[in-house]
């Protein structure tokens, strides 16, 4: 059983990217989402270990000690961050493991795990996402301001990434991602103890 590949996916808000990604283990059943540790309250429904490891602050800052964060980050006044453990453990039992994380975090994992996958999630245009802010209703006219701000600075660290995926129609936006991911496997990088083997059976034959 090979390794699984740890892909990173951020995107502007709006892009569409917690659609796509659950969309995509709803289709497929080699995936597994990263889930976070946080210090914030649990909220109504949620679960530990399901939407969130919640910890308490000096268990975090023990984690953080510990190096046992592939990264973290403080977020009005509470801790957020990816356990190295379980991420670990899925890749090593052969699952693909999908981390939605904004573009500081995601290069924090890139200096970690520099085999990590980083995809980058966008709508076709600006007006596209503001069409898509404005349309879930839920925020202020401030807030959708503020938030096509943000992503006037997130695009410059587009070029970081190694994908690009326009959500457009999301189905198909889906697809790209798995074949993204799937194609990733066949990697020279990705196959080096392979290549080795063969190498060696085939220096064996002379």
């Amino acid at each position: 059983m090979s390794k699984g590949i740890l892909t990173v996916v951020s995107g502007f808000s709006g892009a569409g990217k917690g659609t796509v990604m659950k969309e995509l283990l709803k289709r497929y059943d080699n995936y597994a989402l990263s889930i976070s540790a946080t210090t914030r309250d649990p909220r109504p429904g949620e679960e530990d270990g399901r939407e969130y490891f919640f910890r308490t602050k000096e268990e975090f800052e023990q984690l953080i000690r510990d190096d046992a964060l592939i990264e973290y980050a403080q977020y009005v006044e509470n801790y957020y961050g990816t356990p190295r453990a379980y991420v670990e453990q899925q890749l090593t039992e052969g699952r693909d493991v999908i981390l939605e994380i904004e573009i500081q975090g995601a290069m924090k994992v890139k200096q970690r795990i520099p085999e990590a996958l980083l995809v980058f999630v966008t709508p076709p245009g600006v007006e596209e996402l503001k069409r898509r802010l404005e349309g879930r209703g839920t925020e202020s006219a401030e807030v959708i301001a503020s938030r096509l701000k943000r992503a006037a600075e997130e695009a410059e660290g587009m070029d970081a990434y190694d994908y690009l995926l326009v959500n457009d129609v999301l189905e198909d936006c889906v697809e790209e991602l798995h074949q993204i991911i799937q194609c990733e496997h066949c990697r020279v990088m990705r196959n080096a103890e392979f290549i080795k083997k063969i190498k060696e059976e085939a220096q064996a034959l002379h």
